[in-house]
């Protein structure tokens, strides 16, 4: 097991910094307009016309910032220090507070909307800069961005955080994150986000409303969103946290039980703990049902119809090694980490581009590669494989 380990470490950390960043810093910067291009297609074309999304920066933001945490190359900083600048400059709205989701190519405001995802996803990047370079700015700003989303997302009434909201924070009738999903008041996706997130601002701001916020999004994923007997986490909510989707995404059941854990191990609470940590096993056994060994995780399951969507994507492959990673460090489950190294062992044959840099969108159900999808965009971010090697590097399992 300790050579699995050695090898899993040795090669993320090969493709962390010889594949996945540098393909960023070399495309994505724009150096006409500031910030960072919006879009890069399947087959290489960059689109300088396209319009640029808060998700793709702030998680630009938080990579490079991350990177730059534990390996110390003070050119992921820049890039990271860009990254902020583009949000503060760009997204971040100076008369209402808040992200905007989207602006043009030439940094004008596109999309006014707040999405709370997306507020999230800045916070997340924010506070890692903070964390990694202790830029108090950024700090700021992440502070500003929590004291918004509480103000006027959070449900004060039946908990939890409503899904969007307009510029000026008052209702809208399309709250969808994306065409894919419905159009319900509240998400287990923003709820994730919003949970790492809080995660890591209260690693390096210990403050008392944020410390109850996080005890509270812990317990609403146990009593309102996870599913109790199967295990499975609930997609989409009311404002009463009735469901009425039967839907699986295997990717964000792995995805939840490390950083559910993750955000309970940084609370610091034991009885919050206690009841975590029998969950997180649970939650991802159930994730199990999409794993096929040597060919990665599938993305969902319609369970009322039958539909199964058996397409790989990258982001799914990601959170499936550090999922059953994390769950062999925590439990000592060999099982676990064989899931975890199979799945890498898929990632590197089919879903990291050799040639190109970077990594594509997805292996199609048919066992295609799928070059169709963004090579890098607005949900394609230098984010969910950066994370992958860097919890894979940092992490300690002696």
């Amino acid at each position: 097991m300790k050579e699995i380990i050695t090898t899993l470490k040795s090669e993320m950390l090969n493709v962390l910094t010889t594949n996945i960043l540098p393909y960023w810093m070399k495309w994505m910067v724009d150096y006409e307009s500031g910030g960072f291009h919006g879009r890069i297609t399947g087959d290489e074309q960059l689109m300088p016309d396209a319009e640029k999304g808060a998700i793709l920066n702030a998680r630009i933001l938080w990579a490079f910032s991350a990177a730059y945490r534990q390996l110390g190359n003070p050119e992921y900083l820049v890039i990271a220090k860009r990254a902020k600048q583009a949000i503060l400059d760009n997204f971040y709205d100076k008369e209402y507070g808040g992200i905007y989701w989207s602006i043009d190519n030439k940094n004008r405001m596109l999309d006014a909307k707040k999405q709370i995802y997306a507020n999230g996803f800045a916070i997340y990047g924010l506070s890692e800069l903070y964390r990694a370079s202790g830029d108090f700015e950024a700090l700021t700003y992440a502070i500003k961005l929590f004291g918004s989303i509480e103000s006027h997302s959070y449900d004060k009434e039946k908990g939890g955080y409503f899904e969007a909201l307009s510029r000026e924070w008052n209702q809208i009738d399309d709250m969808r994150l994306s065409e894919k999903d419905a159009n319900e008041r509240k998400t287990m996706n923003t709820h994730l986000h919003i949970l790492e997130s809080y995660t890591n601002l209260f690693r390096v701001w210990k403050d008392e409303q944020l410390r109850q916020k996080l005890r509270n999004l812990i317990y609403l994923f146990m009593d309102k969103i996870l599913n109790k007997k199967t295990y499975h986490l609930q997609l989409f909510f009311d404002d009463n946290w009735n469901s009425k989707y039967d839907i699986v995404s295997y990717g964000h059941d792995i995805e939840a039980s490390w950083l559910l854990l993750e955000a309970s191990l940084v609370l610091g609470e034991a009885d919050v703990l206690t009841k975590v940590l029998p969950l997180v096993r649970k939650i991802a056994e159930a994730a199990a049902e999409g794993y096929m060994p040597g060919f990665g995780m599938i993305s969902e399951q319609n369970k009322k119809t039958g539909i199964t969507d058996r397409e790989r994507a990258w982001w799914v492959q990601c959170e499936t090694v550090i999922g059953y990673i994390n769950i062999y460090q925590y439990f000592g489950d060999e099982v676990a980490l064989k899931r975890a190294a199979d799945c890498w062992s898929f990632i590197k044959t089919n879903l990291i581009d050799k040639e190109n840099g970077e990594w594509f969108w997805s292996v199609c159900a048919d066992g295609t590669i799928n070059k169709n999808d963004d090579k890098a965009g607005f949900w394609k971010c230098p984010y969910h494989n950066s994370r992958m090697c860097l919890e894979m590097i940092e992490r300690n399992f002696d």
